[in-house]
This record gives structure tokens, sequence and C-alpha cells, in this order.
């Protein structure tokens, strides 16, 4: 058996390098163990169509199209998957300056990971020590883990569900002995958790060059099972994921755009962009007047757009909160120019971290009610 000791690292939705427990844990721990790091991302064909990957179009998918049961529309549409797809390969260029890099695969997540464990042992190349994946509150994502643990179970691999770290307060800060005391009511949650300015923990260091151990090499890494191809461009990519929703228009006569429209959300995905709004949100001086501005429509100033980046933890909140400190304690001179720096929290400020926390509330619901959330008579 060979010397070395493999982590699969199973990403979803935390698709950054920055203040991501996963990697810090690594860094933080010389007696981790692992002689290799394999990041893997997992195109669910349960989450969006996946027949794009099919380079021979007489070959058919071997699963379902990935369409709403009751709609009958793509679950994950056009701009959500180009979003998506610009987000993982801002990730893997991010691991890839940092020495490390991002295993790319198509299929039914636990069946990936099965698969992928089988093929290693049978190559021999390496050996697997564990896989370690980031824990999710979504009925999917729930099931996904089952069978993702499932499959080491079989394996004999050590499997590790992390804590989502990408929220405002931390799972292990709240004040909560158990998920059913969470309030049906916001208000009385909120109030248990401020003053919110205070309540964060403070975002984990972030991987520098050669830090994390070594990527494995690609002749030990199985490849993509048939009869799917992995693109190596981000065009590519896009393309792949892109042509079956083009192909099949669900709308019929869908009614054309005036000319002169835009997009208020013209932002590309990743966690490079996250970072850039978020400084321009700052620098700008946009975040003083999002009390008023933020339940406006048009353009890209009224809101933060940063909810598609938080989806996918491209950037967590923390992150803002830590750079609204920086800005309120007058502690990053690159914002020394900015009405208000230096002067505390404002109302601008404070309404920012209070709609992150609605995003807290309706996490911790979803794991309070589970499937109930979706049911047509309510979740009572």
């Amino acid at each position: 058996m060979p010397d070395s000791k493999v982590l699969i690292y199973l990403v979803r939705r935390d698709l950054r390098v920055s203040d991501n427990p996963v990697l810090h844990s690594l860094l933080s721990s010389k007696n981790h163990g692992f002689t290799h790091l394999l990041p893997l991302y997992v195109f669910s064909a349960q989450q969006l169509e996946v027949k794009g990957f099919i380079s021979d179009s007489n070959t058919k998918s071997p699963y379902r199209e990935a369409k709403s049961k009751v709609g009958g529309f793509w679950r994950t549409g056009p701009h959500r998957v180009s979003f998506l797809a610009e987000c993982i390969w801002d990730l893997k260029e991010g691991l890839e300056k940092v020495g490390s890099g991002l295993c790319v695969r198509v299929g039914m997540v636990g069946e990936v990971v099965d698969d992928m464990l089988r093929r290693i042992d049978e190559l021999g190349e390496i050996k697997v020590g564990a896989v370690w994946m980031v824990g999710e509150e979504g009925v999917e994502e729930s099931q996904e883990e089952s069978q993702v643990k499932k499959a080491c179970r079989e394996a004999d691999v050590e499997f590790k569900l992390w804590n989502d770290e990408k929220y405002l307060i931390d799972d292990r800060d709240l004040p909560l002995t158990n998920i059913d005391e969470l309030s049906d009511i916001f208000t009385s949650y909120r109030k248990t958790v401020e003053p919110l300015r205070d309540h964060p923990r403070e975002v984990l260091s972030t991987p520098t060059k050669n830090s994390l151990p070594p990527f494995p090499q690609k002749a030990s890494i199985p490849e993509q099972h048939s009869p799917f191809t992995i693109p190596d461009t981000l065009d590519d990519l896009q393309s792949s994921l892109l042509k079956p929703l083009s192909a099949h228009n669900l709308v019929t006569d869908p009614p054309s755009y005036p000319p002169s429209t835009k997009s208020a959300h013209p932002f590309l995905g990743g966690e490079t962009q996250a970072q850039d709004r978020l400084n321009y949100l700052i620098t700008s001086g946009n975040i003083n007047t999002y009390h008023s501005t933020r339940n406006g429509l048009l353009g890209h100033d009224f809101s933060t757009k940063l909810s598609a980046y938080l989806s996918l933890g491209c950037i967590t909140a923390r992150q803002i909160h830590a750079s609204l400190l920086a800005f309120e304690d007058g502690t990053n001179p690159s914002f020394s120019s900015v009405t208000g720096y230096g002067l505390g929290q404002n109302d601008g400020t404070k309404s920012i971290r209070f709609e992150l926390l609605w995003r807290d509330y309706m996490r911790l619901c979803t794991r309070k009610f589970g499937p109930k959330l979706f049911r047509l008579s309510g979740f009572k």
C-alpha cells in the first residue's frame, strides 16, 4: 500500500479559499497526517442539467432531466449555471495560486465519491485517508451527506462533516441548547444575539503559497466516468452547462427585452469578484446609505448585491462584518477617504448586519422545520 495519505475535500457551497474552516484546519495543525489534498467539486445531476457534458450527441444521459417536479422548469436556469461556472473556475484558480488545485466531476454526489474511492483503491497509486465536507441544512444536501458517509463507511475511509461557518453568528455561539428553542418570530431571535456588532467570530487566516498539502499527481486521480467529459476552459464549462438549457426552451414565445435594458445583477461569479464588490460598497460610500436604499429596484448600488456570493460561499457574512468593522473603527487606511470612516456604526452598516442575520435565521428555520417549510399548507 502506498505511503501517501490523501484528504478528499468535497466542496459544495463553500467556494472560497479565504475564511475556510477546512483549509484553515490544515494550516493550523502540523499533525493532520495528510500527505496530499484533493479538493473535489461535483456538478450534481440532481440540481442541474448535465447532459451538455456528453460529447457524443447520440448518447443519452444516465440521469433524469433536472427539472422541477411540479412546474417542469429547469431546477437551475441559465443565469445561475453561468454564475456557478464562474465561481467554480475562480475557486480553481484561487487554489492553484496557493499550490493546490481543484478536481471537477459530474454526476450524483454520493455516486461520484463512491466511484472515486473504489477506483483510487484499484489504481493503487495513492491511499485516501479521509473525506471531509461542510454540512448544509437543505433536505437534498443532507441526503448527499448521508450518501457520502455511507460510501466512506463501505470503503473504510474516515468521514468528517464540518460546521458551516459562512454565516454571521457561529453555531457554537447560538443561545440555543436545541433547535426547537428557536423562536418562530425573527425579532425574538434577533434580541437574543444583539448587539450584532459584538457577536461574529474573527475571520480565519488565508492559505499562502505551498502552505497546504500538495495536489495529487494527475495520473493517480481516476478520470471522469463515461459518458461525461470535463472541459478544461471556463468558456467550455459554461457552454456545457448552457447547451441543454438553450436547446429546450421551457417558455414558449418569451417576451423580448427593450434595447436599452440593463441587468440589475451584471456581476461575475467567484470569490475574487465577491471581495471586489465588498470593497466597492465601502469605498463608494454606498454602505452609508444602505438603510434608505435597500428596498430599491433599479441600478446596481441600491443593494449590496452580495446574496448570490453568500449563497455559494464565495464570501462569508463574517468577512463582510470584518470589513464593516474596519470601516467603523478606522483600522483600514484604504477606507479613510470615505465619509463616516472611524466614526463607528451608522444606520447603513447596522442595516447590513440586520439583513445578514435574516439569512442566519432562515437557515436555522430550515434546520428546525426541514421539508415542512415547502409544504403548501405551511410548516406548522
